[in-house]
């Protein structure tokens, strides 16, 4: 009998050891989130995280039909799989595009502004603002039309 059951190549069994443990990992997996109320970790999630649960499901529901065909014979390469799940993985990019900028440093203009300012600094360039503003503020505070009389020095 034992004989019956080892009907296979043992260079392979190293690899259906490995694939036995996937399955078995991924069944787990798959019965922790069937376990799951999906309404109410709908309502959990914000609209982001719902799309990336979403593709998650998806992609692995495809996945393991990847598998299933490979299984029964069937290269996926040649099956509609491959397109379903390029296309699935172009929208987790297009997900991950929009979370990345989500994430993404705003710039606050005016902070920007006043970190140049003061680190282009120059204490000359402040003195001369200074004097030519007070030079006009005389000019501003008096009453009626500009004078004629010369300047004391």
């Amino acid at each position: 009998m034992a004989a019956e059951t080892e009907d296979y190549p043992h260079e392979i069994d190293e690899q259906l050891t490995g694939f036995d443990s996937s399955v078995s990992s991924v069944k787990t997996m798959l019965e922790q989130l069937m376990s799951l109320n999906k309404n109410d970790l709908q309502q959990k999630l914000d609209p982001l995280d719902q799309a990336k649960l979403d593709l998650m499901s998806a992609y692995t529901l495809n996945s393991l039909f990847w598998m299933y065909l490979v299984t029964k014979g069937v290269n996926p390469r040649e099956h509609g799989i491959k397109q379903e799940l390029e296309r699935i993985r172009t929208y987790m990019n297009r997900v991950k595009e929009i979370g990345d900028k989500k994430k993404a440093a705003r710039l606050d203009k005016g902070a920007a502004a006043r970190f140049v300012r003061n680190a282009l600094y120059d204490a000359e360039e402040k003195e001369s603002r200074k004097k030519a503003a007070s030079k006009k503020t005389p000019d501003a505070a008096s009453d009626g039309p500009k004078s004629k009389r010369p300047k004391q020095r």
